[in-house]
């Protein structure tokens, strides 16, 4: 019978090839056993990996249902870091369902609790979300500022990203109108 480590490994890989319900087996087999060993922090992982395979599958409400039970593990566990990856998972989800208020309340408690943590790039990844928010629902400068902050906290940065930063740039020099001459 596989470990609770093995179900884990064979879900990702699983996920990984786009093989979600037999991803989802194996990380509820993964949470059971982890439960059963008392581990519950990894439980709670498999828990939010399901409800990640529920969002991929497009399973809103069902992936909402899914982190916030794990969300709830890892507040009882006092957990900060594994809480804000939920809550930021749950602007997804929010986001997804149309949601927008709630998606921002999400993602801002998950921001917050990130650079607290001094984890720069996922509190980065947070704002770009909520940059791509602002920026659906119409709100161009503020998704653009919002966007840009989130950058300034990646290290490496994909092409498309080194794009955006450099078209930001631009925007600022043109926004900021230059220096004074007299």
């Amino acid at each position: 019978m596989p470990t609770a480590q093995e179900y884990q490994e064979q879900g990702l890989t699983l996920f990984k090839q786009k093989e979600y319900e037999a991803a989802s087996r194996a990380f509820q087999q993964a949470h059971e056993a982890y439960e059963a060993e008392g581990q519950r922090d990894l439980a709670g992982e498999m828990q939010a990996n399901i409800g990640l395979v529920h969002r991929a599958l497009g399973e809103n409400q069902q992936a909402l249902d899914a982190i916030q039970a794990a969300l709830a593990i890892f507040q009882e566990l006092e957990d900060p870091l594994r809480a804000a990856k939920a809550l930021g998972n749950m602007g997804g989800v929010y986001a997804a369902l149309g949601d927008r208020e709630q998606a921002y309340t999400c993602y801002r408690n998950a921001a917050d609790v990130f650079q607290e943590l001094g984890e720069n790039k996922l509190y980065g990844e947070t704002l770009l979300a909520m940059g791509d928010l602002q920026v659906r629902e119409g709100k161009l400068m503020a998704g653009a500022s919002t966007y840009e902050v989130g950058l300034e906290q990646l290290g490496d940065l994909t092409a498309t990203q080194r794009v955006l930063k450099g078209l930001i740039g631009i925007r600022n020099k043109i926004m900021g109108g230059g220096t004074p001459t007299s």
